[in-house]
């Protein structure tokens, strides 16, 4: 069963030493002009986040692999998208960059562009059901392929011991290798990120 950070009872570190681990950090999308609220809560939650994963790598080991949702490109091109992405998990994944991590994509292009064709349909307001039913199934078909081909990609790169790190928003039904250990990064500010957004009537994943 997954780890959820801060839920553990202090297991010994002994325990995780060996096998393949994945830090699943929660993506969340800011708005594009961010309340000062909303702006010092996102700054609070990846400042948290830095410091859980900081607390875990001195632990365990340094992260060897990065993957982070909506990215399908390899390399300094798949950095530069999701600069271009504007996410605070930006800085994150550019400290393990710089600690000798290897990036790898985790989408397929193709794949990842009907997956977000198909969101787009379904977020305009459709008012048939019949037609939302229609789109839906399409959505439902998409997000099953995309969400094996993650898993596959991860399975495939991560190696013996290794460690990954996932970005990637929740809500996510992937079925990770039963070998991989799964520690979900939630610090106290995500459910305050939460509260504003629902407080305010907006979608924090999106």
């Amino acid at each position: 069963m997954a780890k959820k950070l801060g839920k553990v009872k202090k297991p010994s570190v002994k325990k995780f030493e060996k096998g393949r681990k994945l830090f699943f950090v929660t993506l969340i999308f800011s708005l594009e002009e961010p309340e000062p609220e909303l702006k010092e809560l996102m700054d609070k939650y990846w400042q948290q986040v830095r410091e859980q994963l900081g607390n875990l790598e001195g632990k365990l080991s340094r992260v060897n692999k990065v993957y982070h949702e909506l990215i399908s490109d390899t390399g300094e091109e798949g950095v530069k998208a999701m600069d271009e992405m504007d996410a605070g998990s930006k800085q994150i994944v550019k400290g393990c960059l710089e600690r000798n991590a290897e990036f790898h994509p985790l989408e397929d292009r193709d794949m990842l562009r009907e997956f977000i064709d198909w969101n787009q349909c379904i977020s305009v307001g459709l008012l048939s059901k019949k037609v939302f039913d229609h789109i839906n199934k399409f959505y439902e078909e998409i997000q099953k392929k995309r969400q094996e081909h993650i898993a596959r990609i991860i399975d495939e790169t991560l190696k013996s011991d290794e460690i990954g790190l996932l970005v990637m928003r929740e809500g996510c039904d992937i079925q990770f290798p039963p070998d991989i250990q799964v520690f979900y990064i939630a610090p106290p500010a995500l459910d305050e990120v939460k509260q504003w957004f629902m407080k305010n009537r907006y979608s924090y994943g999106e």
